[in-house]
């Protein structure tokens, strides 16, 4: 069974004071956790106590945010090294895998695959982890407030006050350390978005701009073998495209051109980061030039920036 390295699987439990009755250990107790999730940390206490060791037991706050948990429970130094060693293990984790699968696995996966399966694996991974966190937290706090509470009576074996406040000091909940770890998830975030969106944002509608623009070509060239045929714009056409992100359609007239046959293709369908492609259009028409040719060119609504190389 995984656990955490810094857990002692002994019995009794480490720090563990004997000679407390009942009674006077539920009182420390209680000073040491404080008021919030008093009832639910006293039963975890009394299950390790009753048991005479730790063992895993879940605990949400530390699956989802284990360094907020860490500092809303005024365990500072201790979040400061789970940070600082336990991110970068399972960075170093994660790079090591992906390095050897790249080799045995992901190469040869078809290449829309490569990223997801990636991706995939550094989550797995990282919920692999938050998940052992998760099932031993409740085990770590309990040995927190039984080593707090073994220095109390050790430092003030007869002074009751002093050992309240002591452990009121040490232990309970700081809004402080809540604000600091909302603090450092909104700079998370707005690194996030600010940096990382942005270029997964252009990646997403260069693979758009691009299907969109193949989808409405390979139509086009339907359209043109029948126009060289019969001469006529074939405006009843069925379209029908893999690509759910592109509805097309054959017109006899487009908006902005002088033309008698076009392949007019409309971004529909576009998820976040990219929505606002939606109702871009990409024109492929028809017309006649000064020298009598049949020529095809393109046209969008797209910027400079990003439209097809091809069109205008």
């Amino acid at each position: 069974m995984i656990r955490l390295p810094f857990l002692e699987d002994t019995t009794p439990p480490p720090f563990y004071r004997a000679d407390l009755t009942d009674a006077k250990r539920t009182e420390l107790d209680r000073w040491f956790i404080g008021l919030r999730s008093q009832k639910y940390y006293l039963k975890r206490f009394e299950e390790f106590d009753r048991a005479g060791q730790m063992h895993p037991r879940w605990n949400w706050a530390a699956f989802f945010c284990t360094f907020g948990w860490l500092l809303y429970r005024k365990r500072y130094l201790d979040c400061l090294v789970y940070c600082v060693a336990g991110w970068s293990f399972i960075k170093v984790t994660i790079a090591i895998t992906l390095v050897v699968l790249e080799f045995a696995v992901i190469s040869f996966l078809p290449q829309e695959y490569q990223m997801a399966v990636r991706v995939l694996v550094g989550v797995m991974i990282w919920l692999f982890w938050s998940s052992q966190v998760a099932r031993w937290a409740d085990a770590y706090y309990y040995r927190m407030a039984r080593r707090e509470i073994a220095d109390v009576l050790d430092f003030y074996p007869r002074n009751k006050d002093e050992q309240k406040m002591h452990l009121r000091r040490e232990g309970g909940t700081s809004l402080f350390g809540m604000s600091v770890a909302f603090g450092i998830f909104g700079v998370i975030l707005a690194i996030i978005v600010g940096q990382f969106v942005p270029i997964i944002a252009m990646q997403k509608e260069q693979s758009v701009i691009f299907e969109s623009y193949r989808s409405a070509k390979a139509v086009q060239k339907r359209v043109e073998q029948i126009y060289n045929t019969t001469q006529k714009c074939p405006i009843d056409l069925p379209v029908s495209v893999d690509n759910q992100r592109v509805s097309m359609v054959v017109v006899d007239k487009a908006e902005g051109v002088q033309t008698d046959c076009a392949v007019m293709a409309t971004v529909s369908g576009s998820g976040y980061p990219v929505r606002y492609l939606n109702g871009e259009t990409l024109v492929i028409y028809h017309y006649v030039d000064y020298k009598g040719q049949s020529v095809w060119r393109c046209q969008t609504s797209l910027n400079k920036k990003r439209h097809p190389k091809s069109c205008v």
